[in-house]
């Protein structure tokens, strides 16, 4: 059994502080929504377990490396057909990040219903966690989304799914044809103001979406999140109840990473049992120590680091 599975795609990424057009030094490091999560989860203290499929390849051995130094579990397929995907960061301006994928017939994209059913049937997770990236992958890797996703949900394993768009992936119907079929097996969406369009068309989507799902929680950068849930559930609201969570201040370095950061925060408390309150505050705090640092996943804290942002920014802990 593991705490948490997850299956994506993750890329070998390659960051520069300036426009990438010019050269210069490079940073190298690896980028995924799901191993951001699993990799938060994994330094929260919980069992967790990566699926996917990279190139039979460096890039690939990078990945693998990385996650496992970060304890996460990993199954991976390793493809001779296939490579592993590539994604480039530059910065044109000291706050703007422009993205650059390389990722069209990567191995992840190759991800098949019987390796995602197989990893849910054999693992049991507690809770598995998808997101909206990897059915945009290939129509393969949206039947393993939904295969493992009906897989736990048949199994009572609870599933949530982060809507995490990506408009060079698909476009909105495609998107919204996808997710929308994966809906009836979620217990928990995490989704954008701009994204709920994309899992209903309600004049009232909160409400719509929770004759379905069990918890609806919205994230809007400083504004903070909220969490809507049907209840009454143990360890969530009762019925009918919003909750919200300020967004902690802090010194925005980078704010890649930030989403996936706050999903691992609200999904290792959730594995803790701790009240919704809780949970978004641990999931406030995770994205606020993602957006201090470079880097999608490195500046990720600890169980032991969860208290640190309490202090006053400057403080040296002697």
């Amino acid at each position: 059994m593991t705490d948490l599975l997850t299956l994506g795609e993750t890329m070998v990424s390659v960051r520069t502080a300036r426009p990438m057009r010019l050269g210069g030094d490079a940073h190298l490091s690896i980028a995924g929504s799901e191993s951001n999560v699993a990799i938060g989860v994994a330094r929260l203290g919980h069992d967790v377990t990566w699926l996917s499929a990279v190139g039979n390849d460096e890039p690939g051995r990078l990945i693998e490396r990385t996650l496992r130094a970060e304890n996460v579990r990993t199954r991976i397929r390793f493809s001779d057909e296939a490579f592993t995907g590539f994604i480039a960061f530059d910065q044109p301006s000291h706050d703007i990040t422009r993205v650059s994928y390389h990722r069209r017939g990567s191995a992840a994209s190759t991800l098949t219903p019987d390796e995602t059913t197989e990893a849910v049937t054999t693992l049991t997770p507690k809770l598995l966690h998808v997101t909206g990236i990897t059915p945009a992958l290939s129509d393969t890797a949206r039947a393993a989304t939904l295969a493992a996703v009906r897989t736990a949900a048949a199994a009572g394993t609870r599933v949530s799914l982060d809507v995490n768009y990506r408009a060079r992936l698909w476009s909105r119907p495609a998107a919204a044809a996808a997710l929308r079929e994966l809906l009836p097996q979620i217990h928990t969406v995490f989704a954008s103001d701009d994204e709920l369009d994309l899992l209903t068309d309600a004049d009232d989507p909160i409400a719509d979406l929770l004759r379905t799902v069990t918890t609806v929680v919205v994230t809007a950068g400083a504004k903070g999140a909220w969490c809507h849930t049907t209840g009454p559930t143990s360890g969530e609201p009762t019925e009918g109840q919003t909750i919200h969570a300020p967004a902690l201040h802090v010194t925005v370095v980078d704010s890649i990473g930030a989403g996936d950061a706050f999903v691992s925060g609200y999904l290792s408390a959730t594995l803790d049992n701790l009240s919704p309150q809780e949970c978004l505050h641990r999931a406030t705090t995770s994205g606020a120590f993602c957006v201090t640092a470079y880097g999608d996943w490195e500046s990720l804290p600890t169980r032991q680091d969860l208290t640190l942002l309490t202090h006053t920014q400057g403080t040296a802990l002697r």
